[in-house]
C-alpha cells in the first residue's frame, strides 16, 4: 500500500498539551507514517520549520493552531518555489478556527489530522498585502477589528468565538468609523465606514459571515463595507446580513487600494496591520491545500 510523504505538524504552543491529538499523532504513526512535530513558542518560529519541513522532503505541513497560525504556515509556504512547496493541512485549535469551520474541516483532531495528511490537495488562493504581509482568509478594518484585537485572551477562553460578540457589545459606546477612499477595478468608493471586510474565506470574528459570497478559488477577493451614515449599532449584525440595506457595499475585485488621512488598523487572519495606505491583492493558486470534498469555500 502507497504510504503518503512525510509531513510536519506545527503547533502553536498554546495547543501543545492537548490529549486527543497526542493520540491522533500516535495512531497515525502507527500506520507507518512519517510525522515529524514542531511546537512553537514565538513569531517565526513557523516559518523556520516550514523551511525544515522542505530539507525533510515534507509533502504536508499542517498548521495546528487558530486562523494566526494558518495565516503564518501559508505565508511561509507561498514565499518557497513552487517545485519545492508542500501542502497545507489543516488543523483547528484555535478560539474561533473561522477558516477551518468555513471549509467544513472537523474540530475532532483525529479526524482533522486524517484530512490535513491524506485528503486532496487542491490550489487556492492567497490575498497580499502591501507586497510583505498575507491573509488566507480575511481582513477586516474598522470597528470589528478592534473588537477582534482587544478582547481579553480569558474571556476568549471561556467563551470561545461568542467572546468576540460578547466584548463587540460591551464596546458598542465607543462605536467609530474610519474614513476612507476605496479604489479597485471599475470601483471607486470614499466615505465613513463602520465596518470592513474584505474577505478571501467568509467568516471572521467568531463566525461573523462578513463576506457570504467569497471563495478561495475565484481569483477575487469579496470586498463589504458596512457604511456610517447611520449608527445604529444595536442593528450591526443585523444589517451584515441583509443584502438590500441601503448601508451596505458590496464588490468582487481582484486588487483594490485603501487610503485614509488617518491611521486605520486592518486585521489580517487576527494579525494587526497599521497604516495609512494598503494594497490588497490576490494570488491567484497560490499554494495547495488538503480540503474536504464538501469544502463550501470552493467554487
Amino acid at each position: 500500500m502507497h504510504q503518503p510523504a512525510p509531513a510536519l505538524l506545527i503547533i502553536n504552543g498554546k495547543g501543545a498539551g492537548n490529549e486527543e491529538l497526542r493520540l491522533a499523532v500516535q495512531r497515525l504513526r502507527e500506520e507507518q507514517l512519517t510525522l515529524h512535530v514542531r511546537v512553537t513558542w514565538e513569531h517565526g518560529d513557523a516559518a523556520r520549520y516550514v523551511e525544515e519541513a522542505v530539507r525533510l522532503g515534507a509533502g504536508t505541513v499542517v498548521a495546528g493552531g487558530g486562523d494566526g497560525t494558518i495565516n503564518e504556515v501559508a505565508a511561509a509556504l507561498v514565499q518557497l518555489p513552487a517545485p519545492h512547496r508542500p501542502a497545507l493541512g489543516i488543523l483547528p485549535l484555535g478560539t474561533a478556527n473561522d477558516f477551518a469551520v468555513a471549509c467544513n474541516i472537523p474540530l475532532a483532531p483525529e479526524q482533522a489530522l486524517q484530512l490535513a495528511i491524506k485528503g486532496r490537495a487542491v490550489p487556492i488562493d492567497l490575498a497580499k498585502v502591501n507586497d510583505r504581509r498575507y491573509f488566507i482568509n480575511m481582513a477586516t478594518g474598522g470597528f470589528g477589528t478592534r473588537i477582534t484585537t482587544e478582547t481579553p485572551e480569558k474571556l476568549k477562553a471561556a467563551l470561545g468565538g461568542v467572546s468576540y460578540f460578547v466584548h463587540g457589545l460591551l464596546r458598542m459606546d465607543q462605536l467609530q468609523a474610519d474614513r476612507c477612499e476605496i479604489r479597485g477595478p471599475d470601483f471607486h468608493w470614499s466615505g465613513n465606514a463602520l465596518v470592513i471586510g474584505i474577505g478571501n474565506g467568509k467568516q471572521a470574528g467568531g463566525g461573523q459571515q462578513l463576506c457570504p459570497d467569497a471563495l478561495i478559488n475565484d481569483g477575487l477577493l469579496q470586498l463589504r463595507l458596512l457604511m456610517a451614515d447611520e449608527l445604529l449599532p444595536a442593528l450591526v449584525a443585523a444589517l451584515f446580513s441583509d443584502e438590500e440595506n441601503k448601508n451596505i457595499i458590496s464588490a468582487a475585485l481582484p486588487w483594490l487600494e485603501i487610503d485614509a488621512p488617518h491611521e486605520m488598523t486592518f486585521n489580517l487572519d487576527g494579525e494587526p496591520l497599521k497604516g495609512r495606505h494598503f494594497r490588497i491583492e490576490v494570488l491567484p493558486q497560490a499554494i495547495e491545500c488538503r480540503l474536504p470534498p464538501n469544502c463550501a469555500l470552493l467554487g
